[in-house]
């Protein structure tokens, strides 16, 4: 048994003596059902714009004259529907959709013209032409193609461009949240253009316009624009760790987001195997799923506390560093940008807490460390103290110099709470 249809809302047409005197008005000015409609559009409810025309007529008692040639306003815009819907479709050809959005430019002079109707015939309910052929346009895309159209998430957003008699077609990204470990000390998190040339190639960068060969987002990406047809990728991450440090436990969060996909149904769990096959010993997916562009500023303002451990170089007794991450836990640390990145992020001092920490192991000239800190806190910073720019500083506790050997995130708590 199928479900009855919901009823339709009752059409309503307030015809009242001031909008019968500008439906009078109009008459004679030569325009189409569509644009005489129109002048009364955001009047009433439930009806097309010839409709309210046919009903203004009737109630006038008289007909509505036929445009001679083109309506003189919309100029046979609203006539031709099927060459528009051809069009939208041929520029949407080999790309996959569902959703859509519609817009339309205009000729200013039109739109400035339906203005000046609007105040000579006394109408202060005029629907825009841009409005009303959007609206249509996309009832009749949705009988044809079957697709949703409206605001909410589209896939394509068609621009019919009057003037031009062409459409242009915008196609909006697609995005995939996951969990990355990261186990190989030479990667960046993202491409890294060379800073000689910016990326155009050079011989510094034998040619790639990268300092780096690869990284974490191009291998993870090269699988789902394959997948996708896109043409390039964005890689969000909830913060990002050190080249050389590896990002072990559950993983970091991000999102990928796919630029101008041709194909937006993806198997995720077997594109995500993919990259775990390229990828094996340097970086392994977890929980790849669907994700909306709502996800990026999530992962992007998240700030959760992380695990670290640290295998540092130097000399000190066993006790005195037990003081020292005593003294330390929960205590507010200063610390400047560091030297390494000053020349990327602005010069300013971070207050930031190692939270706890406790000595793993100790052998002669090293020992490791598990703390657990704020986010963007600098580990190594912390440790070694950068010239004074970080106080108090692991290093200024113990009174001897010191110098990271090994960095790894643990873990991201970002589940906690």
């Amino acid at each position: 048994m199928t479900e009855a249809a919901a009823p339709r809302p009752p059409v309503t047409f307030p015809l009242d003596e001031a909008t019968l005197t500008a439906a009078r008005r109009a008459l004679p000015l030569g325009l189409c059902p569509e644009c005489y409609g129109r002048l009364f559009g955001r009047l009433g409810h439930g009806l097309s714009n010839p409709e309210r025309s046919a009903r203004l007529a009737a109630a006038l008692g008289e007909a509505l004259p036929s445009p001679d040639g083109a309506c003189r306003l919309c100029r046979g815009a609203f006539d031709r529907w099927e060459t528009w819907t051809q069009r939208v479709r041929a520029a949407a050809t080999g790309l996959e959709w569902h959703r859509f959005a519609c817009g339309s430019r205009w000729d200013p002079e039109i739109l400035a013209h339906e203005e000046t109707l609007w105040v000579e015939v006394g109408s202060a309910f005029g629907e825009s032409a841009r409005g009303a052929f959007n609206r249509e346009l996309g009832k009749r895309l949705e009988v044809a193609t079957g697709a949703v159209g409206g605001p909410d998430r589209p896939d394509l957003v068609f621009l019919a461009d009057l003037p031009a008699g062409r459409v242009e077609v915008t196609v909006l990204p697609i995005y995939f949240a996951g969990r990355y470990r990261k186990l190989d000390r030479t990667l960046p998190q993202t491409r890294w253009p060379c800073r000689r040339c910016e990326g155009r190639g050079c011989d510094r960068c034998g040619g790639t316009g990268k300092t780096y060969p690869t990284s974490v987002e191009e291998l993870v990406a090269a699988p789902f624009l394959a997948a996708t047809g896109g043409t390039g990728t964005r890689f969000h991450g909830m913060g990002r760790e050190d080249i050389d440090a590896r990002m072990l436990g559950g993983g970091r969060p991000f999102v990928l987001e796919i630029d101008r996909p041709h194909t937006r149904t993806v198997d995720v769990g077997a594109t995500a195997a993919e990259v775990n096959r390229t990828a094996e010993g340097r970086v392994e997916v977890l929980e790849m799923v669907p994700a909306v562009a709502a996800e990026v500023v999530r992962v992007k303002e998240a700030a959760p506390l992380k695990s670290y451990r640290v295998t540092v170089r130097g000399e000190a007794p066993e006790a005195k560093i037990n003081e020292a991450l005593a003294f330390v836990a929960g205590r507010a640390i200063a610390q400047r940008t560091p030297t390494r990145v000053a020349h990327r992020r602005a010069d300013r001092v971070r207050t930031r807490r190692i939270v706890a920490g406790r000595l793993v192991e100790a052998a002669q000239g090293r020992f490791t460390l598990d703390l657990r800190a704020e986010a963007g806190t600098y580990i190594k910073e912390w440790v070694e103290g950068d010239g004074g720019r970080t106080e108090p500083s692991l290093a200024q506790l113990l009174g001897v110099p010191l110098s990271v050997e090994y960095l790894d995130v643990l873990e991201i708590h970002d589940r906690e709470g």
